[in-house]
C-alpha cells in the first residue's frame, strides 16, 4: 500500500521540481559599428539535477536567465581612450582572519597576509568607470591582492652599557653612571626603549675639610633691546638730582651742574665727528647696536638658589654685553614684466620667457629672516598681429665626394693590378652644416617694415611687390651655429658603386674571304684585298675603343666583288649514252658576293662560271673507287719562300678490276690529291687606333657652353673627339695607309657631348665665433681668438672657376674695456661701541670707557672695474657677502696698548735661518712696567725659515695610448686642411703627476717644475688584414657539352690579426673557392675519321681478288674551327656515345658485282616516338652488275623507337644558382667569352650599398634518355623557354667600419684630486658590411687629469662648553674654521693649511653657506642632572625577514642618555630621549641568543646582533638555550621535544607524522634491514635511527646526523660473510675497468701503405655540389 501511494506521488509531482535552469558563458561582442551598439548570446538549457539535459517545458519559465544582452563592442583604436586604473594597495590583512584559523601566539618571522586593492577599466578623458570586458579585451585584468608580510612586533635595540665612570665626587657619597645607546626604535608595536642610564653609588672615602657646596652660576643672555634716549636719560637725571637737592639742602650747589659722566663728555667732544663716522654709506643695511643682560646667581649642590653672599670666592663676570637688534630682509614690489624672450610667431617653437625683478631694501641683520628670491621668471608667447615669423633652421649639405671602394679579399690579384680596387662598392661623404633658412624671407620683411615705416612718414602708401619676387636661392647660405638645428643631423655618409670595367672580348679569326675590290662600287685598278674578320663576344665598358682590331687585309690580284660559288656537282653521266664509262657532272652554282651572301645571278656575268668536271662511271668489270673526300683545311694561314699552304683529299678502293678487260685500280699515289692553298704572301695589314681624347670644343660651331651654378649632367654644345688610326704590318709595324683597305678605316673624329661647366660654390664666412672675456692674468699673453669658416658644397669641374682658398680665418679679440664681474667692497671699521654708560653705570669700573663692544663697517656692489653696481648682482655672481659686524675691544686706561705684528722678515734661503716679526708699545704703554715685561708682551718673535721641499711623485694607472692629432696651425689666410686621423701607429700613454710638500700635502704640481704629467711612447698596432694567395687557374668546365660549373680557389696566406678585415668563408683546409657556371659547345670537340683502309681479305681468291674482309681506320677528337677540324685533343672530350667506329667488317665486291657506296645518314624520326614511324637510309651504285646480277637493296628502314633511335628533346634549367660561394651571388669580374656569350642580359646597375652581380639558372638541350645535346636542337624545335634564367642579386659591398673623429676631452670628472679623468669618445658612422674592417673596440680613451689639491672649508671638533671665569651655567662653544688640502680620496681626511689656499671658494663647509662658529651650550654645575649630547646616527637597518627586505622604509636613531651626579637629585632628573628617522640602502641584520660555553657560569644568555654587536632586544620572544622551551601547542606526544625554532620534532630513530593542520600526530619508528649471515641465521629487522629528512641536521641539536647503515660486524665482532664477497667483486670490477682505459687509450698500429709517386700539390679542390655532371 506505501509502494502504491509513493508512486503516485512521484506521477503527480511538479516536473521543474527536479530540474533547473543552466546559462553558459557569454559568447563574443558582435555588431556593425564600434562601441554600445553591439549584442551577445549565451547558451541556456534545462537540466534534471541528477546532470542530464532535458526539455525546456521541464524548467519554470520566470526563473529563466536571459540569452542576449547588450554589450559593448570593442574595436582596435579603444586601445587608446581605455585603460586600467589601478588603485593603491590596501593594509596588509592576516589570512587567518580570512580563513578563521586561529594566529600563532608567538610571532617568529613574521604573519602571512593579503593586500588587495580596486582595478577598474576606466576612459582615460575624465577616468570614467568602463566595463572590464573592454580592457580585458587588451590586456588581462590586473591582480586584485597579493601576498604580503605582517612584521612582527620589532623591541627597541639599545647597545651594551659603556663602562662606569669615574665617582662624580672625590670624597663623600657621590655617583657614578653607565649609559649606551638607541639602535633601533620601537616599531610595529614593540617594546619601548628601556632606561639609557645606570647609576650606582660610590665613596671615594670621606670628607677632610669643607667641602665646597655652592657654585656660581651663569645665565643665558636675555633679548637684545635699544638703551634709554639721551633725552630720557637726561630726564631721569635731573629729576633724580631734584630729589638729591631737596634730601640733602642744596648742598654741593656750586657745581654748576654737577660733573658730567666720561661718556657724555666724549659725545660732546667729538660730535661731529661721530656723525660722519657714523654715517651709513647705504639705506641696506640699518644696524642698530644694543645691549643684552643676562643673571648670575649662587646655587647650591641640591640645585637652590642662595644670595651672592655665599659664593665670596668668585669674581663676577659682566652682566652686561653689545649686541646687534635683529631686522628681518625687506624687499620692494616687483617691478613690471620684462619683454617675451620670444618676438616672433611660431607656435611649433617652444614658448619664450619673462622676467621681473625686485630689490632688496633691509638686509637681514642678526639672524634675521633671509631674502626671497629676488628675480622670477615665466613662459610667454608674445602677443600682436604683425609679428614676424620665427627663424627656422635646417640642416644643408655639400655634395657627396668621390666614391672610395675597398677591393673584396678575393679580389687580392696582384695579376689585376689596381683595377678591382677602383670599382664595385664603396662609400662616400659629404659635410652637414646648419642654415638659417628663411634668412631671406625675413630680410625681405624688414626691409618692407623699414620702408614702410618710411613712407608713412611721407603719407605714401607702399606698393607691394609679388611674392614671387622674393629670392629663395638658400643653395649657399651662410653657416650658423649647429646647435640652433633641432632635426636630426643627415646622413653624411652613404654606400655608393662603381660600375666595374668590363673587357673587350673576341671572336677566334674567321676564315679568309675571296679576293674583292676595297670599294665595290669604285672598281678602279688591280688592287684587291682577302679580309677576315673577327666579331666583338663582349663589349666593353666606354665602347668598343679598346677592343682589338676586327679586320685584317691581305693585298691580291684579279679582284672581283661577285664570283660564282659550287653548291654541289650532280650525278656523273657517261658521254655518249653508256651506261658506264667517262663522263661528266654538272655544277650547280650560285652568285655570291664578296661576304658570301646570294646575289643576283646578274651580278656575276663577269665572273668565270665553274665548268663540268669530268667523271668515270665504272663498269662492271672495272675498279670500283669511292668519291673524293671534302679537301682538308688549309695548313697555312699565307705563303712564304719557305712555307706554303696544301690542302688533300683522298678517296679508296672498293672493288677491284676483274682482271683483263676492266679498267686497273690505281696504285695508292693515286688514291690521293694535294693542292695549294693560301698562296697569298704573308702579307697582313689592319687598322689600329690609339685612345680617344678629351671632348673638347668644336671651332666650327659657335660656343654654347656656359657654367652651371649647381650640380648637372646636362650638356651645354656638341664637342668633338679625336684619336689616331694608323695601319700597321703584322710583325713589322707602322706602314704608309695606302697598305690597307680604306673600307674597314675606323673614324678618326667623333662627335661627343660637352659637359657644362661647375663652377666651385662656396658658403659665404660664418659669424665671427663669440668673444669670451678673460680677465685671468694670462690673458694679456694669451689673447682669445675668434673665427670664422665657409664651406666648399660643390667642387668644380670641366674647367668651371676653382675654390677659393681661404677657407677659415680667425684674428684675435680686442681687449674688454671692463671685465665683466662683480665683487665686494668693504669700507672702513667704525668705532667701537659699548654698552652704554646709562646701563653699565653701577658696574665695578664704570668710569672707564673701555672693555669689549661691537663695530660695523658698509659693504657695497662695485664692477671689476671698480664702478659703483647694484647690490642685487653681487647677491647673484659675487662671493659670500663679507661680515658687517664685528667683536672690538677699547683697551682701559691701565691696560698695555701695542701695534699689530709687522710681516716676518725674508728668507734668503729656504731651510736655512730664521726670520722675524716685531711690534711695538704705543703711549703711555711705553711708561708702564708691566707693559715692558718681556713675557707677558714679546715685542719680536722668531722663527725658522721654511723649509719648502718638494717631491713628484706618479699616481694612478697609465691612461689609453692616444695618437696625436695631426692639426695644422689654423693661421689667417691659411687654406683649410682636415685633420689627419691615424687609427694606429706610436701614441703616448699619460700618467699623472702628484706633489707633495716636505709635510706630505699635496700642493701644486708646478712646485715640482712638472706640467703634471709622465709622458711614454706606446704602440698601437694597425690591423692586419687576411690575406689570400691568388686565384688558381680555373679548372675545365664540368661537362663537355651544355652548360656545367668551373672552380677556381684561393689559399689563405695570413690570418687577420688587430682587427683587420676577417677571412671569407673558408673549408677545413682553409681554401676559398669561386664557383661559375659554364657553356661547352656540343660541336667545340667532333671527332674526325680517316678514310678506310684496303680491305684484308680473309679467304682470297687469287684469281677474283673479293671475299669477306675487314677495314680500319684512324679516329681522332680534334677541336673543331671555324676552318674545321684543326688541332687534336683529349679523347674523353668528345661525346663517346658519338664516336665512329675504327674497324667494320664487310664483303669485297667480286668483279661484276654491284658496288654500293656508303650509307647515307639515318633520316630524322618524326615526333612523337611512338614506334609508328620508320627511319631510313638509303645507298647507290658505284658499279653496275654485269652478267644478270642486280644490286642488293638501297634502301634500309628502322623503326623509330623511343630512346633507342627516337629521342624526344625538352629544356632542362639548373636548380642551383651558380654563384660565389660566400653568397651565392656572381659579381662578374672575369672576362670569359664562352660564359659572356651565354649571360647576356645582365640586371640593371645597382647604386645603393652593394655590388651588382647576378644568379643565373643554365638552361640545356636534353634528350629524352638524359643525354645534353646542342642547345640548337631545341631552338629549332621551338620548345617554349618559360623560365627566367638571370635574376639580380647582390654582393656585399666590402664596407670597412667608418668612425666618427674623437670628440674633444671632456671636462674633468673630478675638479681636483687624485682621481680626475678625462674622456673623448666616438660612434660608429657606419658598420662593417661584408668583409670590410670591422669596427675596433675602443670607442672611448682616457686620460688622468693635471693632479690639483683639492682645497675646502671644514670646522674643527666643538670645543669645550666655556662659561667666562665661573663654574658653571650658560655659555659658549666654539670651532674654528679651517682650509684644508686633501688628494680627493675618501681615505685621506685632510691637511690643515693657510686659509689664503682656499680665498677662491664659496664660503661654505658642504655647501651650507651659513657660517657657525659658536653656539650655546650649558655646563652643568656641580650636583646638576642633565641630559648628554645626541649619540651619533646608528646604521642604517632595514625591516627583513629571513634575510629579505620588506617594502617598508629603513631607519636610524640616536639617543641622549641622562646623566646624575647627587643622589638625592635623581628625582630632578630630566627624561631621556631619542629619535629616528628614514634613510636609504639600510642593511638585514640579525637577532641570535648566544649562550655561554664554559662550564663555569652555563646560564649566562645574551642577544648579539649578526656583525658581531651584543644589543639588549632584537632576539626572538623565546626563552633562551637551558630553559623550557615555548612550543603551542606543547609537545605531548610520545618521543618528541620542542626544538629552539619553537616546534614539536621527534628523537632520533623516529620520524614526524604530521595532521592536516601540519601539527605532529605521532612519532613513527623508523625501520631499516639488516642483511642476515650464515651464523647469523634469527637475525632480526633492526631499527635505523635518522633525522628528520625534512629539516636541516645543522639545527637538530643533539644529533649527528643519518646513520642509514648495513652492520658489517655480527654479535661476535667479526666480519660478516657478505662483506668480503662485495670486497671481492669490488676487486674484479676494478681491474675491468683499467684494462678497457689500457685497450682504449693505446696506439694503434699505422697500415702500410704503398708510396704515392704524385708528390704534386693540388691547388684546387672542387666543391662538389651534388651535381653528376662534375
Amino acid at each position: 500500500m506505501c509502494l502504491v501511494l509513493c508512486g503516485c506521488l512521484r506521477k503527480r509531482s511538479k516536473p521543474w521540481a527536479r530540474a533547473v535552469r543552466h546559462a553558459g558563458p557569454w559568447g563574443r561582442c558582435m555588431g556593425s559599428e564600434c562601441g554600445p551598439g553591439g549584442s551577445q548570446s549565451r547558451a541556456v538549457w534545462c537540466a534534471h539535477v541528477e546532470g542530464w539535459t532535458t526539455l525546456h517545458t521541464n524548467c519554470l519559465q520566470l526563473a529563466r536567465p536571459p540569452n542576449q544582452q547588450n554589450c559593448f563592442r570593442v574595436c582596435d583604436w579603444h586601445k587608446d581612450l581605455y585603460d586600467w586604473k589601478l588603485g593603491p594597495w590596501n593594509q596588509c590583512v592576516p589570512v587567518s582572519l580570512r580563513t578563521g584559523a586561529s594566529r600563532p601566539a608567538v610571532c617568529l618571522d613574521g604573519e602571512e597576509g593579503i593586500q588587495t586593492r580596486e582595478v577598474s577599466c576606466v576612459l582615460k578623458a575624465g577616468s570614467v568607470l568602463a566595463d572590464d570586458a573592454i580592457c580585458e579585451y587588451f590586456e588581462p585584468k590586473p591582480r586584485l591582492e597579493q601576498a604580503c608580510i605582517i612584521p612582527c612586533p620589532r623591541d627597541c635595540v639599545v647597545s651594551e652599557f659603556t663602562p662606569w665612570t669615574s665617582c662624580s665626587k672625590t670624597c663623600g657619597t657621590g655617583l657614578q653612571n653607565r649609559v649606551r645607546k638607541v639602535l633601533v626604535p620601537p616599531m610595529f608595536g614593540g617594546e619601548d626603549c628601556p632606561n639609557l642610564t645606570d647609576f650606582q653609588t660610590c665613596k671615594p672615602g670621606p670628607c677632610e675639610g669643607r667641602d665646597s657646596v655652592f657654585s656660581l652660576r651663569m645665565g643665558a643672555w636675555g633679548n637684545c633691546s635699544m638703551p634709554a634716549s639721551r633725552t630720557t636719560r637726561q630726564a631721569r637725571r635731573r629729576k633724580g638730582d631734584r630729589k638729591d637737592r631737596r634730601g640733602g639742602g642744596g648742598g654741593g650747589g656750586g657745581g654748576g651742574g654737577g660733573v658730567r659722566d666720561p661718556e657724555t663728555r666724549e659725545l660732546i667732544k667729538s660730535k661731529r665727528n661721530r656723525n660722519r663716522m657714523n654715517r651709513q654709506e647705504s639705506d641696506l643695511w640699518d644696524i642698530q647696536v644694543g645691549y643684552q643682560a643676562r643673571q648670575v646667581t649662587c646655587v647650591h649642590r641640591n640645585g637652590t638658589a642662595v644670595g651672592l653672599s655665599s659664593c665670596p670666592h668668585w669674581s663676577l663676570p659682566p652682566t652686561f654685553q653689545t649686541c646687534l637688534l635683529q631686522k628681518d630682509c625687506a624687499v620692494s614690489e616687483w617691478v613690471e614684466w620684462s619683454a617675451c624672450s620670444k618676438a616672433c610667431a611660431d607656435p611649433a617653437l617652444p614658448k619664450g620667457s619673462r622676467s621681473r625683478s625686485r630689490q632688496v631694501q633691509q638686509f637681514p641683520v642678526a639672524g634675521g629672516a633671509e631674502c626671497p628670491s629676488l628675480e622670477e621668471a615665466e613662459t610667454c608667447e608674445p602677443e600682436g598681429d604683425d609679428l614676424p615669423p620665427c627663424p627656422s633652421y635646417s640642416w644643408r649639405t655639400t655634395e657627396w665626394s668621390d666614391c672610395r671602394v675597398d677591393a673584396l679579399l678575393s679580389q687580392q690579384d696582384r695579376r689585376r693590378g689596381n683595377q678591382t680596387g677602383l670599382c664595385g662598392g664603396g662609400l662616400q661623404v659629404r659635410e652637414a652644416f646648419c642654415v638659417q633658412a628663411n634668412a631671406e624671407l625675413l630680410s625681405y620683411l624688414n626691409g618692407l617694415k623699414n620702408k614702410e615705416e618710411g613712407q608713412s612718414q611721407n603719407n605714401q602708401k607702399p606698393s607691394a611687390p609679388p611674392l614671387l619676387s622674393i629670392s629663395y636661392e638658400i643653395t649657399a647660405s651662410q653657416p650658423v651655429d649647429s646647435g640652433l638645428c633641432t632635426a636630426p643631423v643627415p646622413n653624411t655618409t652613404q654606400l655608393c658603386h662603381i660600375p666595374c670595367p668590363i673587357e673587350c672580348e673576341v671572336s677566334p679569326w674567321g676564315a679568309w674571304g675571296p679576293c674583292t675590290f676595297e670599294n665595290c662600287n669604285d672598281q678602279l685598278g688591280k688592287k684587291g684585298f682577302k679580309l677576315r674578320k673577327r666579331v666583338i663576344t663582349n663589349y666593353p665598358t666606354g665602347g668598343m675603343g679598346s677592343c682589338p682590331h676586327l679586320v685584317e687585309a691581305i693585298p691580291c690580284e684579279e679582284p672581283s666583288c661577285y664570283s660564282w660559288k659550287l653548291v654541289k656537282l650532280e650525278e656523273c653521266i657517261p658521254d655518249d649514252n653508256m651506261d658506264c664509262g667517262p663522263g661528266t657532272q654538272l655544277p650547280q652554282v650560285q652568285c655570291v658576293n664578296s661576304d658570301g651572301d646570294s646575289a643576283d645571278r646578274g651580278l656575276c656575268s663577269e665572273a668565270t662560271v665553274p665548268g663540268p668536271v669530268d667523271c668515270e662511271v665504272p663498269c662492271p668489270r672495272d675498279c670500283a673507287l669511292t668519291p673524293w673526300t671534302p679537301w682538308s683545311s688549309c695548313s697555312q694561314t699565307c705563303s712564304s719562300k719557305t712555307t706554303e699552304g696544301r690542302q688533300m683529299r683522298t678517296r679508296s678502293i672498293l672493288a677491284y678490276n676483274a682482271g683483263e678487260g676492266g679498267a686497273m685500280c690505281p696504285n695508292s699515289t693515286y688514291l690521293q690529291e694535294a693542292r695549294t692553298c693560301n698562296e697569298h704572301p704573308c702579307l697582313v695589314y689592319h687598322w689600329q687606333t690609339g685612345p680617344w681624347s678629351q671632348c673638347t670644343e668644336d671651332p666650327s660651331v659657335a660656343s654654347t657652353n656656359a657654367s652651371l651654378s649647381k650640380a648637372s649632367k646636362a650638356s651645354c654644345s656638341m664637342g668633338l673627339q679625336t684619336r689616331k688610326v694608323i695601319c700597321v704590318k703584322v710583325n713589322v709595324g707602322q706602314v704608309p695607309p695606302k697598305k690597307c683597305p680604306e673600307g674597314p678605316r675606323p673614324e678618326a673624329v667623333r662627335p661627343c657631348l660637352l659637359p657644362c661647366k661647375r663652377d666651385c660654390l662656396v658658403t659665404p664666412f660664418s659669424d665671427w665665433s663669440a668673444c669670451i672675456p678673460s680677465c685671468e692674468p694670462d690673458a694679456i699673453t694669451q689673447k682669445p681668438k675668434q673665427s670664422r669658416r665657409r664651406i666648399i658644397i660643390q667642387m668644380p669641374s670641366n674647367g668651371g672657376q676653382e675654390c677659393p682658398e681661404v677657407l677659415y680665418e680667425d684674428r684675435e679679440c680686442d681687449a674688454p674695456a671692463v671685465c665683466p664681474g662683480y665683487r665686494w667692497k668693504t669700507h672702513k671699521w667704525r668705532r667701537c661701541q659699548l654698552v652704554p654708560w646709562s646701563v653699565r653705570q653701577e658696574s665695578p669700573g664704570a668710569q672707564e670707557t673701555c672693555g669689549s663692544g661691537l663695530q660695523t663697517r658698509a659693504v657695497s656692489c662695485r664692477q671689476l672695474d671698480g664702478s659703483i653696481a647694484d647690490v642685487g648682482q653681487c647677491l647673484r655672481l659675487a662671493s659670500t657677502m663679507p661680515p658687517i659686524t664685528q667683536p672690538c675691544q677699547l683697551p682701559c686706561q691701565d691696560d698695555c696698548q701695542l701695534t699689530q705684528w709687522s710681516k716676518f722678515s725674508p728668507c734668503d734661503f729656504d731651510c736655512v735661518g730664521v726670520r722675524t716679526r716685531r711690534r711695538a708699545l704705543v703711549g703711555k704703554s711705553k711708561k708702564r712696567d708691566k707693559c715692558k715685561n718681556s713675557q707677558l708682551f714679546p715685542l719680536s718673535e722668531t722663527q725658522y725659515c721654511p723649509c719648502d721641499k718638494y717631491n713628484a711623485q706618479p699616481v694612478g694607472n697609465w691612461s689609453d695610448c692616444v695618437l696625436p692629432e695631426v692639426r695644422p696651425e689654423a693661421t689667417p689666410g691659411a687654406k683649410a686642411t682636415p685633420v689627419e686621423v691615424r687609427e694606429c701607429g706610436q701614441g703616448y700613454r699619460y700618467q699623472a703627476m702628484a706633489c707633495y710638500d716636505q709635510n706630505n700635502r699635496l700642493v701644486e704640481t708646478s712646485r715640482c717644475n712638472s706640467h703634471g704629467y709622465i709622458e711614454e711612447a706606446c704602440i698601437i698596432p694597425c690591423p692586419s688584414d687576411c690575406k689570400l694567395s691568388e686565384w688558381s687557374n680555373w679548372s675545365r668546365c664540368s661537362k663537355s657539352c651544355g652548360s656545367g660549373v668551373k672552380v677556381r680557389s684561393k689559399w689563405l696566406r695570413e690570418k687577420p690579426y688587430n682587427g683587420g678585415r676577417p677571412c671569407p668563408k673558408l673549408d677545413h683546409i682553409n681554401q676559398v673557392y669561386e664557383v661559375v657556371p659554364c657553356v661547352s659547345d656540343c660541336s667545340q670537340y667532333v671527332w674526325v675519321a680517316e678514310p678506310w683502309s684496303v680491305w684484308k681479305v680473309s679467304n682470297v681468291d687469287l684469281k677474283e681478288n673479293c671475299g669477306e674482309g675487314v677495314q680500319t681506320r684512324k679516329v681522332r677528337c680534334m677541336l673543331n674551327t671555324v676552318d674545321g677540324p684543326s688541332d687534336p685533343v683529349e679523347d674523353y672530350l668528345c661525346d663517346p656515345e658519338e664516336m665512329p667506329v675504327g674497324t667494320r667488317e664487310g664483303r669485297l665486291p667480286c668483279p661484276e658485282d654491284c658496288v654500293l657506296s656508303d650509307w647515307t645518314p639515318w633520316s630524322p624520326c618524326n615526333m612523337p616516338c611512338d614506334g609508328r614511324m620508320d627511319r631510313i637510309r638509303t645507298a647507290y651504285a658505284i658499279r653496275q652488275p654485269g652478267g644478270g646480277k642486280e644490286c642488293p637493296n638501297s634502301l634500309q628502314t628502322e623503326v623509330c623507337l623511343l630512346n633507342k633511335n627516337c629521342f624526344h628533346y625538352t629544356y632542362n634549367v639548373t636548380e642551383r644558382q651558380y654563384g660565389r660561394q660566400d653568397a651565392d651571388c656572381f659579381f662578374f669580374e672575369q672576362t670569359d667569352a664562352i660564359r659572356r656569350s651565354r649571360l647576356e642580359h645582365l640586371p640593371a646597375q645597382l647604386k645603393c650599398c652593394v655590388w651588382r652581380g647576378l644568379k643565373t639558372r643554365m638552361l640545356d638541350c636534353v634528350r629524352s634518355d638524359g643525354k645534353s645535346v646542342d642547345l640548337k636542337i631545341c631552338e629549332e624545335l621551338g620548345l617554349e623557354k618559360k623560365w627566367q634564367m638571370n635574376t639580380s642579386c647582390t654582393v656585399e659591398c666590402p664596407v670597412n667600419c667608418q668612425l666618427s673623429d674623437w670628440s674633444a676631452w671632456s671636462e674633468c670628472s673630478h675638479t681636483c684630486g687624485l682621481e680626475g679623468r678625462m674622456w673623448r669618445r666616438r660612434t660608429v658612422v657606419r658598420a662593417s658590411q661584408g668583409d670590410g674592417r670591422p669596427c675596433p673596440p675602443q670607442m672611448e680613451q682616457w686620460k688622468p687629469c693635471p693632479v690639483r689639491p683639492c682645497y675646502r672649508w671644514q670646522y674643527s671638533a666643538w670645543s669645550e662648553c666655556r662659561v667666562e671665569e665661573v663654574v658653571c651655567g650658560e655659555g659658549l662653544r666654539f670651532r674654528n674654521l679651517s682650509c684644508i688640502v686633501s688628494d680627493g680620496s675618501l681615505q685621506q681626511q685632510g691637511t690643515m693649511v693657510e686659509e689664503e689656499l682656499c680665498a677662491g671658494l664659496e664660503l661654505a663647509v658642504e655647501g651650507d653657506r651659513k657660517i657657525v662658529l659658536q653656539e650655546p651650550c650649558t655646563l652643568p654645575c656641580p650636583g646638576d642632572c642633565y641630559l648628554m649630547e645626541w649619540t651619533d646616527w646608528s646604521p642604517c637597518q632595514s625591516v627583513c625577514v629571513k634575510g629579505q627586505r620588506l617594502d617598508f622604509p629603513a631607519v636610524q636613531a640616536r639617543s641622549r642618555a641622562v646623566i646624575a651626579q647627587e643622589p638625592q637629585n635623581l628625582m630632578q632628573c630630566p627624561s631621556q630621549e631619542w629619535e629616528h628617522r628614514n634613510c636609504d640602502d639600510g642593511e638585514c641584520f640579525e637577532y641570535k641568543w648566544q649562550g655561554s660555553t664554559g662550564s663555569s657560569d652555563p646560564d649566562v644568555v645574551w642577544c648579539q646582533r649578526s656583525d658581531g654587536l651584543n644589543v639588549t632586544g632584537g632576539c626572538p620572544p623565546l626563552p633562551p638555550p637551558g630553559s623550557d622551551q615555548l612550543c603551542n601547542p606543547p609537545c605531548d606526544k610520545p618521543k618528541s621535544f620542542c626544538s629552539e625554532a619553537g616546534l614539536c620534532m621527534c628523537e632520533e630513530g623516529y620520524t614526524e607524522m604530521l595532521t592536516s593542520d601540519g601539527l605532529l600526530d605521532q612519532c613513527a619508528l623508523i625501520p631499516v634491514l639488516e642483511i642476515p649471515t650464515a651464523s647469523n641465521k634469527d637475525a632480526d629487522i633492526r631499527t635505523s635511527r635518522t633525522s628528520n629528512p625534512t629539516m636541516p641536521t645543522t639545527i637538530q641539536p643533539g644529533r649527528s646526523g643519518r646513520t642509514w647503515y648495513l652492520q658489517p660486524f655480527g654479535p661476535d665482532g667479526k666480519l660478516k660473510t657478505w662483506v668480503y664477497g662485495v670486497a671481492a667483486g669490488v676487486l674484479v670490477l676494478l681491474i675491468f675497468i683499467v684494462s678497457m682505459i689500457y685497450l682504449a687509450c693505446k696506439k694503434p698500429k699505422k697500415p702500410q701503405r704503398r708510396q704515392s709517386n704524385n708528390n704534386r700539390l693540388k691547388p684546387l679542390t672542387l666543391a662538389y655540389d651534388g651535381d653528376a655532371d662534375m
